[in-house]
């Protein structure tokens, strides 16, 4: 229906465009900020931005002097930081995913074949003749008329589970979960929550390459090594004892082992009214923890408002990578550039163009969290316990990865038909001769993905867009090359590094855009909501009625 109705909305804006502008609008937006930035904080020297390590002492400190002489203020009560309380896991010991019970002994080797974690604050994992149970996508959503744990106890088992959503191969932007376009149902975050409410003592995500977004050497260098989670009381033993995720190679093994169709059984969970089923074999895995506990730091600075300093616009980005990971040609630091120096840098460049500007009637905040990487856990910690009351956040923006290959033609709303934030983008996409277009990839469900999620979870309209891919120079078959390029050769390995070549025209198109948006929150009344239908508006309004 939200896809539907955008359609709708964008064939009049999309038909007003007359081609793309001449050039970049002009803006006190600096390429020189973005540069040095994104190449500073790429560089070994901060050994890929791990949070609590020395990489993350030297990206703290090089933060807080940008952001002080950008013209902020700190922005915590007098502090630049925020604690964020941190646990580390670092696995050890981990012995292989064996698999009892059915024709042959299975044995799944970690990192290769399997890769396996755990919420649990304990220092040993153990996983003893655990029957496994296929839940389907392991979905419990009561106002679809869908559960795929109904009729099944799984207390103390292991759920095996696909990826995404029931319908994510559909075309089509409807369906029972969106069609095409993931929903939140369709994170592996979300499959993990759901197998913990009903008991599971493991739950294993099958890992398919298409529906997930991501090839298997994502999954195996963000899955070992130190592993953070918040620091919270009961040290998460509410959780399941085990997760992780198997290759469908692996999988399909299992199945065949416990004589099952691989193929007929998914099939099955693609349709309401899927039954759970019981493989009949058992699984056996278990390893050693060291924990260390310790805070990282959201960095944040201000532009107080000159009139309603009690209100505030939030622009956010975070500022961690993966530290020290699996080595490709000899190098293992996963420097991020792309991911994420270039949108800490966006936000030091917004922040001195804002500066510039002058104090705009509300406040602008600037947030730098921690922790993405680890599952949004920085700005998850700001939005449960926010310096500035989320009631009183008129609505932001979050950057995460900019346009370096180019002007765009064309700009995506990420999550379209989401809030009102998109009704005050529309014209100012149009004022730069651009078009809307609808999300590439919408199976892979970006707007769960990252720090603006945190937020809207809990109300906050957040924007997330971007330049679309159909290229000034090139059209879309030169976009889509250098996005299939990027997640392939690049996205979660050491060769996402700054490049001296990058061309930041695009970039500075779509900044210019946030600029502006965040100026006219800033300087307006306005209290942008979520759209009727959104499935983040009864908070809002809650959240508003009793601020």
């Amino acid at each position: 229906m939200r896809a539907l109705m955008f359609a709708a909305l964008l064939l009049p804006l999309a038909a007003c465009g007359k081609g793309p502008a001449a050039g970049p609008v002009k803006t006190d937006i600096s390429v020189d900020t973005l540069k040095q930035v994104t190449e500073k904080l790429s560089s070994d020297e901060f050994e890929g931005r791990a949070p609590a390590t020395p990489g993350e002492e030297k990206t703290v400190a090089y933060l807080i002097e940008r952001m002080k002489a950008a013209g902020l203020q700190p922005g915590n009560h007098g502090s630049w930081v925020q604690d964020v309380p941190l646990v580390e896991l670092t696995a050890k010991n981990v012995t292989p995913l064996n698999i009892t019970g059915g024709k042959d002994r299975i044995s799944l080797n970690y990192r290769t074949d399997m890769v396996i974690g755990t919420y649990q604050v304990t220092p040993k994992i153990e996983l003893k003749d655990s029957e496994i149970v296929f839940v389907g996508y392991g979905i419990t959503a009561p106002e679809k008329g869908w559960d795929d744990y109904a009729g099944v106890d799984v207390k103390g088992k292991t759920v095996l589970i696909l990826i995404n959503d029931p319908d994510w191969e559909t075309k089509e932007l409807t369906g029972d979960f969106g069609g095409r376009a993931m929903t939140y149902y369709g994170r592996w975050t979300y499959k993990y929550e759901e197998a913990a409410r009903h008991g599971a003592a493991a739950a294993l995500i099958i890992h398919n390459e298409e529906p997930a977004a991501y090839g298997w050497g994502v999954v195996q260098s963000s899955w070992t090594g130190p592993q953070l989670e918040p620091d919270a009381k009961g040290d998460h033993m509410d959780q399941s004892k085990a997760i992780g995720w198997v290759q469908k190679a692996a999988a399909q093994m299992i199945f065949a082992d416990a004589g099952k169709d691989y193929i007929q059984l998914v099939d099955a969970a693609k349709h309401k009214g899927f039954k759970a089923v019981q493989l009949g074999v058992k699984a056996n895995v278990s390893w050693d923890n060291d924990i260390r506990r310790q805070a990282s730091k959201n960095v944040i600075g201000i532009l107080p408002g000159s009139e309603k300093k009690d209100e505030y616009v939030l622009y956010s980005a975070h500022w961690d990578h993966l530290g020290r990971c699996d080595a490709v040609n000899g190098d293992d630091i996963c420097n991020g550039a792309l991911d994420n120096a270039s949108g800490s840098a966006a936000l030091i460049a917004l922040a001195e163009a804002q500066a510039k500007k002058g104090p705009a009637k509300r406040s602008m905040v600037f947030l730098a969290v921690t922790a993405e990487e680890s599952g949004l856990l920085g700005s998850k910690y700001y939005a449960e316990n926010p310096v500035y009351p989320l009631a009183q956040t008129v609505g932001g923006v979050n950057m995460d990865g900019l346009n370096l290959v180019g002007r765009a033609k064309d700009f995506v709303f990420i999550g379209a038909g989401k809030s009102e934030l998109e009704d005050l983008m529309k014209p100012l996409v149009a004022a730069q001769g651009r078009t809307i277009s609808l999300e590439p990839n919408p199976e892979k469900g970006y707007y769960y993905r990252s720090d603006h999620f945190s937020f809207a979870r809990l109300g906050v309209p957040m924007f997330d867009g971007e330049s679309g891919e159909d290229l000034v120079t090139g059209g879309r078959e030169a976009g889509h090359k250098a996005s299939e390029d990027y997640v392939t050769n690049r996205y979660h390995k050491p060769q996402d590094q700054y490049d001296p070549k990058w061309d930041w025209s695009g970039a500075l198109e779509d900044l210019q855009l946030y600029f502006l948006l965040g100026r006219q929150l800033a300087d307006g009344d306005m209290w942008p909501n979520w759209y009727k239908d959104a499935e983040f508006r009864g908070i809002r309004d809650k959240s508003r009625a009793g601020k």
